[in-house]
C-alpha cells in the first residue's frame, strides 16, 4: 500500500468521505488510489474555488468536513477566497495541497512555491506531510483539526513522493477536542445583565442558529424582555414556520446602530461584537452603543448552546413556545422586481428547502418575503468573498440528500465560478440556480455613494456596469438546462418548473438595474 492509498484510507475510517478537486500531476497518485477506496466520493471542479466552497457548503450542512485537493501553491491561491469563507463561517475543512516530491524542491522548478506561507491566512493547522511512513497519522490529525472547536481549516501539505513510496498502512481516527464548557460566573453575569431591568438584547451565532436552540434563546428573549437578534450573516440558519423569528444585524451600519440603539447590555453567544464591515470618513466602526456593557456568554471554542441552556436554567425560562406562522405572499404579478422576486420565493419555497444567499444587493427582499415559507436553511457569505453561491450550493447539494438546494445568485457574483454549474450536471445534483440579473455591481454603485469620496463621474459608474451576460447561454454551454424570465408571472412559473425537476436547473430573472 502506498502513502495515497493509506491517507484516503485514514480519511474515510475518520468520517471524510467526500473529496472535492482540481489535481494536476503532483496529485495523480492520489487520483489513481481513489480506484482502491471506492468509499471516497471525488468531485471534479473545473476551477479551485468551485471546490473549496463546495467543501464549505457540504460542511455546513453535513455538520462533518469534506477534504479539497489542490494542486501546489498556485492551485491553492485560486481556491483561497472560499477558504476564507469558510474561515469566517467556522466551517471544517480538510484542506490537502500537493506539492512537489521532497528530491525535487531543491530545483525550484516553475511551480515551486512558498504554499505554508500561502495557507497562513486561511488555515488554522497546516502540516507538511514528510514520510510514506507518518502520511495516515498526519491525515487523521488534519480531520481532528478540522473539527477544532471551532471548525476550521486543516492544510495537509502532501508531496507527491510521499504518495508514491510504500506506506505501513491507515490509522485509526484521531482523538478530537471537545468544547469548553463556559464557567457558571459568566452565566450569572449574563443572567444578571438581562434582570437588570435596562434595555438588552441576545445576539446569536455559529452553532446556536439551528432550530431547538433558537427556542432556548426565545424563551430567554421572552422571559426577560431581551431582544434576540443573529450576526449578519449566518453560516446556517434554521427558520421559517414553526421556528422563532430572528432579527440579523443588518450589513448597512447605520441600520445595525438603529437596531442597537438604547442597549445596555448585549450578550453574544458564538458571535463577535458588531463592526461595521468597511470604514467610511466620519462614521463608527465599532457598533456598540455608547454606555452599552458587552457580556460574552460563549466563545466559538467553548460549548455555546450548553451555555445557552445553563442560561435558560438559571433565569427559569422555558423554550420559546411562539414561532413564525406559515404564511406564503401572494402570487405576485407585473414587472419583475427585486421584490415581486421574493415575493415569487416566498409562494413556491418548498419545505426542508437549502437556500444558498448570494442575492447581494437584488436578493434584499428574499429572506423577509420568506420567513414564512415552510422550515427551511439558510446559508450565507460569511466571509465577504463573492463567488461562493453556486460552489456552496453544490457541495449543500450532496450533503443534503433528497432536499431541494436553491442558489440564489448575483449575477456578478455568478461570473467569479460559474464553472460550478458543470459539476452540478456532471453529478447530477439538485440545485436550482437563480441568477438576479440586474446588469450591474448594483452594491458597488451604493457604496461609490457612500465612501464620500464626491459625485461619480461617466467613467467610475462605467466600471461598475455589466451588460450583455447571457446566462441561459453560458449554462446551456455547461448542460444545464435554462430559462429567462422577465416578468413576475414568468419568473413564478418557470421557478416552480425548475424546483419541481430533478436534477440541476437554471432561470434567470432580468431585472432592473436600481431597485
Amino acid at each position: 500500500m502506498n502513502g495515497a492509498n493509506a491517507l484516503i484510507r485514514t480519511f474515510v475510517d475518520s468520517g471524510v468521505d467526500v473529496c472535492f478537486m482540481n489535481p494536476g500531476t503532483s496529485e495523480m497518485h492520489f487520483v489513481h488510489a481513489l480506484d482502491d477506496v471506492p468509499e471516497m466520493r471525488s468531485v471534479l471542479a473545473l476551477f479551485e474555488g468551485v471546490a473549496t466552497g463546495a467543501a464549505d457548503g457540504y460542511a455546513r450542512m453535513a455538520d462533518r468536513p469534506a477534504a479539497v485537493l489542490l494542486h501546489l501553491g498556485p492551485g491553492l491561491g485560486n481556491g483561497l477566497a472560499n477558504l476564507h469563507n469558510a474561515r469566517r463561517a467556522k466551517t471544517p475543512v480538510v484542506n490537502v495541497v500537493g506539492d512537489h516530491a521532497t528530491y525535487h524542491a531543491a530545483c525550484d522548478a516553475p511551480l515551486q512555491s512558498d504554499i505554508a506561507s500561502i495557507a497562513r491566512g486561511v488555515s488554522s493547522w497546516i502540516r507538511t506531510s514528510r514520510s510514506p511512513e507518518t502520511v495516515a497519522n498526519d491525515g487523521a490529525e488534519a480531520v481532528a483539526a478540522a473539527h477544532g472547536p471551532p471548525g476550521q481549516v486543516a492544510t495537509l501539505i502532501l508531496p507527491a513522493d510521499v504518495c508514491w513510496l510504500d506506506s505501513p498502512g491507515p490509522v485509526a481516527p484521531a482523538a478530537r477536542t471537545t468544547p469548553a464548557a463556559v464557567p457558571d460566573d459568566r452565566i450569572e453575569a449574563a443572567a444578571a445583565a438581562l434582570r437588570s431591568d435596562e434595555p438588552a438584547a441576545l445576539l446569536l451565532g455559529g452553532t446556536t442558529l439551528r432550530a431547538e436552540t433558537i427556542r432556548v434563546a426565545g424563551g430567554i428573549a421572552e422571559a426577560t424582555g431581551a431582544k434576540l437578534l443573529a450576526e449578519t450573516f449566518p453560516a446556517r440558519l434554521e427558520r421559517g414556520a414553526g421556528i422563532p423569528a430572528v432579527d440579523r444585524i443588518a450589513y448597512l451600519a447605520e441600520f445595525a446602530q438603529m437596531q442597537l440603539d438604547g442597549l445596555r447590555h448585549l450578550v453574544v453567544v458564538d458571535a463577535a461584537s458588531p463592526v461595521s464591515f468597511f470604514a467610511y470618513p466620519d462614521k463608527a466602526s465599532d457598533l456598540l452603543p455608547e454606555g452599552c456593557t458587552l457580556h460574552v456568554l460563549a466563545s466559538p471554542e467553548e460549548d455555546a448552546v450548553g451555555a445557552l441552556r445553563s442560561l435558560a436554567d438559571e433565569l427559569g425560562a422555558a423554550p420559546s413556545t411562539s414561532a413564525a406562522a406559515l404564511q406564503r405572499p401572494d402570487r405576485p404579478t407585473g414587472a419583475l422586481t427585486a421584490e415581486t422576486m421574493a415575493q415569487a420565493l416566498g409562494v413556491v419555497l418548498p419545505e426542508g428547502a437549502v437556500v444558498v444567499d448570494e442575492g447581494n444587493t437584488a436578493g434584499l427582499f428574499a429572506s423577509g418575503l420568506t420567513a414564512g415559507a415552510p422550515p427551511h436553511d439558510w446559508l450565507c457569505l460569511t466571509g465577504g468573498s463573492i463567488g461562493y453561491g453556486a460552489p456552496a450550493a453544490t457541495g449543500a447539494a450532496i450533503a443534503a440528500g433528497d432536499r431541494k438546494v436553491l442558489n440564489l445568485e448575483a449575477d456578478g457574483s455568478a461570473m467569479y465560478t460559474l464553472q460550478s454549474l458543470w459539476t452540478q450536471a456532471r453529478e447530477g445534483l439538485d440545485v436550482t440556480t437563480v441568477i438576479l440579473n440586474n446588469g450591474s455591481y448594483a452594491v458597488l454603485n451604493m457604496e461609490l455613494d457612500r465612501v464620500g469620496a464626491g459625485t461619480a463621474g461617466p467613467r467610475a459608474k462605467e466600471m461598475l456596469d455589466i451588460p450583455g451576460l447571457d446566462f441561459v447561454a453560458l449554462a446551456a454551454g455547461m448542460g444545464v438546462e435554462a430559462t429567462r424570465a422577465t416578468t413576475a408571472e414568468e419568473f413564478t412559473s418557470q421557478l416552480e418548473r425548475a424546483l419541481a425537476t430533478e436534477g440541476p436547473a437554471l432561470v434567470e430573472a432580468v431585472l432592473p438595474s436600481t431597485l
